[in-house]
């Protein structure tokens, strides 16, 4: 049974800021601002609060859609979620098998070839050697890559560096979905193709963490939605009854 727990999290990132402050920056520390809020300053260090006391619950058939302005903190709770970050405060507790679906590029090199980078980008992964070799062939299918895949990474178009990611990154089946907005990737066909890949994926799997601006994709995939504003949780709930709070108070400060 797949389940995300967080209790009461929040993340802490120190910034660089000098020595020396000016009176307009010292007195803006507590004011919100995009990404977070400006915490404290101690030795040069200026504290921004990413997340703060963020809790949710979520069980097999979950699918979350995390809205909010750009810089709400929707990227980085996915990211702690991950287990990319971790946590200044709070629990994460994680059961089942997680497939993150951002930072494709992660655990690729510029000079190995296609097939050496989906080894390498497999054991990122945590997969075994004989587990790559058996997703290999499939891999290599759908990338639609051909002989391509004997050549270095450094001479792929953007588009085929991409074809490449999405195939070895849909690959893996997982219990937890974790997706910043919704891939699109290739020419039409391939779209096509990795669309329907990705809602299968979706699907199937146990629980869906997706963060994006697309109402109509997440109105046509989420039951759930949780609002963010500078790292802190205005709603958690349906996803009807959240967005229509969200576009309400929205409404309101214009």
């Amino acid at each position: 049974m797949a389940r995300i727990l967080a209790q009461n999290v929040s993340l802490d990132i120190p910034v660089p800021t000098g020595r020396n402050w000016s009176l307009r920056s010292q007195a803006m520390q507590h004011l919100p601002v995009v990404g977070g809020h400006i915490r404290k300053k101690s030795g040069g260090i200026a504290v921004v609060r990413a997340l703060e006391n963020v809790s949710l619950d979520l069980q097999d058939g979950d699918r979350l859609a995390v809205i909010g302005h750009n810089g709400a903190g929707k990227t980085t709770l996915l990211r702690v979620l991950g287990g990319l970050l971790s946590p200044t405060a709070g629990k994460v507790r994680i059961a089942g098998s997680l497939m993150p679906m951002f930072d494709l590029a992660s655990g690729f090199d510029e000079e190995s070839t296609g097939y050496e980078n989906i080894h390498l980008r497999g054991l990122v992964e945590g997969l075994t050697r004989k587990e790559i070799e058996r997703r290999t062939p499939a891999i290599v299918e759908f990338s639609e890559l051909g002989d391509y895949l004997d050549m270095p990474l450094r001479t792929y178009s953007s588009g085929m560096r991409l074809r490449l990611m999405f195939s070895i990154a849909t690959a893996v089946a997982g219990d937890i979905i974790l997706m910043d907005e919704w891939i699109s990737v290739g020419d039409q066909a391939f779209q096509m193709k990795a669309q329907e890949r990705l809602v299968e994926i979706t699907r199937n799997a146990g629980i869906l963490v997706i963060a994006s601006h697309s109402r109509p994709t997440l109105r046509s995939t989420c039951n759930k939605a949780l609002w963010l504003e500078v790292g802190q949780v205005k709603d958690f709930g349906d996803f009807d009854d959240v967005v229509a709070h969200e576009e309400r108070a929205s409404g309101s400060r214009e």
